[in-house]
């Protein structure tokens, strides 16, 4: 779906439903499998929130969680994803993802369920961290010694 599309979308129906592509956001959102719903953002949002936006000067649109507010912008994460991203501003963001569809149910972001996960995940980063990089270290050095492809 193009930029325009995608404004014009949520101008014209008040939310965007789509299909992600992508890993960044797994285990939330695994693309092929879920579709997202996205919303125009009513004012300011919050930690823990995931903005649809436009990344730098590119076309390229990103649904990322907020894992911090600052005072004129967003430092946002992937789920799935070791880097932190700044400078993300309200002006870059379209919308808010709103809800998941997963096998035909939705998910809202205000189920209680959704808001453990959200914050979990979060709590757990460092873990998580530490499994990502041993992890890719480990694929490193197995390829090095002709043992994986």
């Amino acid at each position: 779906m193009t930029e325009s599309t995608m404004i014009e979308e949520l101008e014209k129906e008040g939310k965007l439903i789509y299909s992600n592509h992508g890993t960044s956001m797994m285990p939330l959102i695994k693309q092929g499998r879920d579709l997202v719903v996205i919303v125009k953002p009513g004012g300011r949002l919050k930690k823990y929130d995931v903005p649809l936006y436009r990344f730098g000067n590119s076309h390229r649109y990103i649904l990322h969680r907020i894992i911090k507010v600052r005072k004129s912008d967003y430092v946002i994460r992937g789920d799935n994803c070791l880097n932190k991203e700044y400078g993300i501003s309200d002006s870059d963001i379209i919308g808010v993802l709103s809800k998941v569809i997963r096998k035909g149910k939705e998910v809202s972001v205000e189920d209680t369920g959704y808001r453990i996960y959200s914050r979990f995940w979060h709590f757990i980063f460092p873990v998580r961290y530490v499994y990502m990089r041993t992890r890719r270290l480990a694929g490193k050095l197995l390829r090095r010694a002709g043992l994986r492809r």
